[in-house]
């Protein structure tokens, strides 16, 4: 695996990240702390949060995403030199917004879970048009200069105002977004692919998607409305994906898994979105040992070019 860099940041991970939305959620404790090992045991480093994770479990508030890793590092062992921790904020509650106050206060709570000193990647989680970029970029830069961030990314920005932020940075000398995390997978391409995939290449972003299995869905375990009630976290988020379409896509998964043996149509879909000139990491998650090892071996899964123009055109018109 050669590491590829975020954007032209000193950052350079594995082709794969891991979704830290689970932890605290769908994965307690034993089960994060397993997870992480697996994870940075493989080879691999990019581990994303956010503060609001995971603020939608009943008794939550937002936060215990970040808290378990926190305690993950705390065990010591070299464990904060294998991980390139990416985080966001300014999504929910009272550090809502990109105003330069809330931004420094919710690195500080932020460093406070994870129990360190520094924020590799740390990223705006949407846009908040009600504060000048140059507010909010300038904010961003003392972070740098205190040394509690490496480099910052956006999540959940239009193509035009990623452009304009980009061309702020570089009109007053402000640190620029690295990074985009845009939601991206085999079913929803236009989204991506329209407009902000052609401006991270142009400018050198590092793309590091999210939903890259579609909620589950391009895992192939959801074939049928029958199959919903399979996960009751899952099962309502990807009923939109059962359609003539959809159920193509999983046929063309099938195929091209079927040539490469052992692998499974996670694999084969993840293996795309790493083939994509675009992305660095897409994101996934696992809420098991097991279901990790396959998402990891999907880094290893090279695909041919007859097989990605198959899954391109199965997937054509989203």
């Amino acid at each position: 695996m050669n590491p590829r860099p975020l954007g032209r940041s000193s950052l350079y991970v594995a082709p794969l990240a891991f979704g830290g939305n689970v932890f605290g959620w769908s994965a307690d404790q034993a089960a994060s702390f397993a997870l992480l090992d697996a994870f940075t045991e493989a080879g691999f480093s990019l581990v994303d949060t956010a503060d609001v994770y995971s603020a939608w479990v009943p008794g939550n508030q937002g936060g215990e995403s970040e808290t378990l890793i926190g305690r993950w590092l705390a065990q010591g062992g070299g464990r904060r030199e294998r991980i390139v921790i990416a985080t966001k904020l300014g999504k929910w509650g009272p550090r809502r917004g990109l105003a330069p106050a809330n931004i420094q206060a919710a690195v500080e709570d932020s460093l406070r879970r994870l129990g360190t000193d520094v924020i590799d990647l740390y990223q705006a989680h949407e846009d908040d048009a009600s504060v000048p970029l140059e507010d909010t970029l300038g904010a961003f830069a003392r972070l740098i200069e205190q040394g509690k961030v490496r480099a910052i990314g956006a999540s959940n920005y239009s193509a035009a105002r990623l452009a304009q932020a980009l061309d702020v940075s570089e009109r007053h000398g402000l640190p620029r977004y690295e990074t985009l995390q845009p939601e991206y997978n085999l079913y929803d391409r236009a989204g991506f692919e329209a407009q902000l995939q052609p401006l991270a290449r142009e400018r050198g972003l590092g793309v590091i998607n999210y939903y890259s299995l579609a909620s589950g869905f391009l895992t192939g375990k959801y074939r049928s409305r029958a199959d919903l009630g399979k996960s009751r976290a899952r099962g309502g988020a990807v009923a939109k994906y059962l359609d003539a379409r959809g159920l193509r896509i999983l046929a063309a998964l099938d195929a091209v898994a079927a040539g490469h043996r052992g692998a499974t149509p996670a694999q084969v879909a993840l293996a795309w979105l790493i083939a994509r000139p675009s992305i660095a990491a897409p994101i996934a998650s696992a809420t098991s040992v097991a279901q990790l090892q396959e998402l990891i071996a999907a880094a290893r899964l090279s695909l041919s070019a007859d097989e990605i123009a198959a899954l391109d055109a199965a997937s054509a018109g989203g």
